[in-house]
């Protein structure tokens, strides 16, 4: 018996010491994964901000032209669309995100989860809101009545509108979660 138990005393702390090692080393792996996810993700962000910064004046522009043209029944939608240089939209990133939360979701702190949760939520909302534009751009190219230029000025306000709210989370994100910050 106390030869067994001399024998088994060192596989024991062997064992021990290999899965402290291993624990260890994954905690080092999952630690550099988080901050160059993160890092990812804060790039994506400031980049999809940049490009709501870039859109929204131009949106703005084509609610100017619609405006312009609001009675003019000789100017139909497609006139006015052509004059604003077509139909903007961001391109909202979301890949690095995406990414984790197919992999490691499990290693991100629910702050920081639920806020890019939050974020890719409003991104699908803003597609929706794009796709009913695009279809009541369909429907309506060749309208040429105040009413369905003033929807259509409408659709494109409210897509600006959640384009701001969509910008002040991403903000908000990048102001309060630094991507060197690993949980």
């Amino acid at each position: 018996m106390k030869q067994f138990i001399r024998e088994i005393v060192p596989v024991i702390i062997g064992i021990l010491i290999a899965l402290f090692i291993n624990n260890w080393n994954e905690d080092r792996k999952d630690k550099k994964y988080l901050s160059q996810m993160f890092s990812s993700i804060e790039k994506e962000l400031k980049e999809s901000a940049a490009d709501i910064e870039k859109t929204i004046p131009k949106q703005l522009a084509s609610v100017d032209s619609i405006q312009k043209y609001l009675t003019n029944e000789e100017f139909s939608i497609y006139d006015m669309i052509t004059k604003s240089n077509g139909i903007h939209a961001p391109s909202i990133k979301t890949n690095s995100w995406n990414a984790m939360a197919n992999a490691k979701i499990e290693l991100i702190a629910y702050e920081r989860l639920s806020a890019l949760a939050d974020i890719q939520e409003r991104k699908e909302n803003l597609e929706m809101r794009l796709e009913r534009q695009m279809d009541f751009l369909l429907q309506n190219i060749e309208k040429t009545d105040k009413i369905k230029k003033e929807m259509l000025m409408m659709t494109i306000l409210d897509i600006v509108n959640a384009e701001k709210e969509l910008h002040a989370e991403i903000e908000e994100i990048l102001k309060n979660e630094p991507a060197n910050n690993t949980d």
